[in-house]
């Protein structure tokens, strides 16, 4: 997409040309984002689609897709840059070797300087798509150091001073809600919440993404899926774990989800990822999901295993 979007609807239609199924109110949050160039912050459970979001954004625009993974003690040094101390080492003795002092000064040049993701965004002569992957793990120190990129687009660097952005990177937030994040990051960018899709949209992902899948096949499995992600589980499958569900039950050539729910407990390691989830569901518990009754069994493609 050359151009901007002129309206959210061209921004899902776009990302759908790409292979990412947005909805709405996700397509009118990154169309507002892109226009007032300002950070947005996409709030969701895991497995919903919000690093996929960002790998899709950049791919529409031919940009290049800058990440930084967050996590627990998460430090200046690994997300913004730090001073190549080994190479700065290294100039200072040839220096001494050639009978020449080095100013301190000399020592803190932008060649000695290592770029992190925050900062590689930031001095990117080209625009890109900074992800800030689950701020949510980060502390909220970090958060506090975010909000000069979030709102300037600048990082301040005290031996080499204010580095501005060469272009303005598009800034992509997203966020598991493990923890409440600071009201100050949250006033510097736009928000989305991203939901499980309806079983229409999770139907039209996974024929997006797994298209050699038999379209039945892809109906019927969201649906169990759909009916899964209603009981009492720790961790409710997303959209990634259909996907990979999908892909297993087409390498086993079924054009449509088995009757007897014995034929899919095998399959199960896709979707349920807890000891108490996985055990809690037998093949009558499979089939009940699945809306059919146990012990018949469905015709598998020709040539498919007995």
């Amino acid at each position: 997409m050359a151009d901007k979007a002129s309206r959210p609807d061209e921004v899902r239609a776009a990302l759908a040309r790409v292979g990412y199924i947005a909805d709405d109110g996700l397509a009118a949050a990154l169309w507002l984002a892109d226009a007032l160039q300002r950070p947005l912050l996409v709030e969701g459970d895991a497995g919903v689609g919000k690093t996929s979001m960002a790998s899709a954004w950049a791919q529409l625009h031919g940009r290049r897709l800058i990440r930084l993974q967050c996590y627990e003690g998460l430090d200046l040094e690994h997300a913004a840059y730090e001073w190549n101390y080994s190479r700065q080492l290294l100039e200072i003795r040839l220096r001494e070797t050639g009978g020449q002092s080095m100013a301190a000064a000399d020592l803190f040049d932008r060649s000695f300087l290592l770029e992190r993701p925050l900062l590689a965004a930031i001095a990117s002569p080209e625009p890109c798509v900074l992800l800030i992957d689950e701020i949510d793990r980060a502390d909220e120190a970090f958060e506090a150091f975010l909000l000069e990129v979030l709102s300037e687009y600048q990082l301040s660097i005290p031996e080499l001073g204010t580095v501005r952005a060469a272009s303005v990177p598009t800034v992509l937030l997203t966020s598991n809600g493990t923890r409440d994040l600071s009201d100050a990051l949250r006033r510097r960018c736009l928000y989305h919440f991203l939901d499980y899709p309806d079983a229409a949209r999770e139907t039209a992902i996974v024929r997006a993404a797994v298209p050699q899948a038999d379209a039945r096949l892809a109906a019927e499995a969201v649906a169990f899926v759909q009916r899964l992600r209603r009981e009492d589980l720790e961790k409710v499958p997303g959209v990634a774990e259909t996907l990979d569900w999908v892909r297993a039950l087409h390498r086993m050539d079924l054009r449509g989800l088995p009757q007897d729910g014995a034929q899919l407990l095998p399959t199960l390691a896709c979707l349920l990822k807890t000891r108490a989830d996985r055990f809690q569901f037998g093949a009558e518990e499979i089939a009940r999901l699945g809306g059919t009754p146990v012990g018949v069994a469905m015709p598998l493609k020709a040539g498919g295993p007995a």
